[in-house]
């Protein structure tokens, strides 16, 4: 699909008021094959999501390290999982301690996700996506791990007002791409 058909398809799942403030750019190179542009969205003519941007609001990491020391991350942690702990670790450990463990545990898993859905945002991944998108069902595209998916998703819309204010607790898990646009999302309700 050409990328005029694919960006007039995105904008046409836009959110009403979102319209003539989101949109969906694209450069390309012609006569640089080696070169295959970038896919980037705008906010307010802002560029705001484009990986290779330095500029840009959202804290894109680096290490897992960087992600497991960012105390704007909140972890819940389940007495399922607490207790997991409890059993894996043989002999008496302090109350605290364990909670420490399950939380640093699910950081982990958590840090590995959000590196490895953090990918680079080329042209022709964004192209490939952006189609995925549209031939799926928006359930399936905000529980995905993909961060373009739960970006276009928030957007999009189908997803109405209950659902956004319902997802609060969920999109804390989500990458920082994620929250910025899910909070841009909230700001029109």
């Amino acid at each position: 699909m050409s990328w005029s058909k694919l960006k007039q398809q995105l904008e046409s799942f836009l959110s009403p008021a979102l319209v003539g403030r989101v949109e969906y750019r694209a450069t390309s190179y012609r006569y640089s094959p080696d070169k295959s542009g970038n896919c980037y969205i705008t906010v307010d003519k802002k560029n705001v999501l484009n990986m290779s941007d330095t500029t840009t609001p959202i804290r894109w990491y680096q290490t897992e390290q960087e992600i497991k020391n960012d105390q704007n991350i909140v972890i819940p942690v389940s007495d399922e999982e607490i207790e997991a702990i409890r059993k894996d670790s043989k002999g008496p450990v302090p109350e605290d301690r364990i909670n420490v463990m399950a939380r640093s545990r699910k950081i982990s898993v958590h840090a590995k996700e959000l590196l490895v859905a953090q990918t680079a945002l080329s042209k022709s991944n964004f192209t490939v996506a952006a189609t995925t998108y549209l031939s799926t069902s928006i359930e399936d595209n905000l529980e995905s791990k993909d961060i373009l998916f739960n970006i276009l998703a928030l957007m999009d819309r189908r997803v109405g007002k209950k659902r956004i204010l319902n997802m609060s607790e969920q999109i804390k898990l989500k990458h920082p791409a994620v929250q910025y646009f899910y909070e841009i999302r909230r700001s029109t309700l």
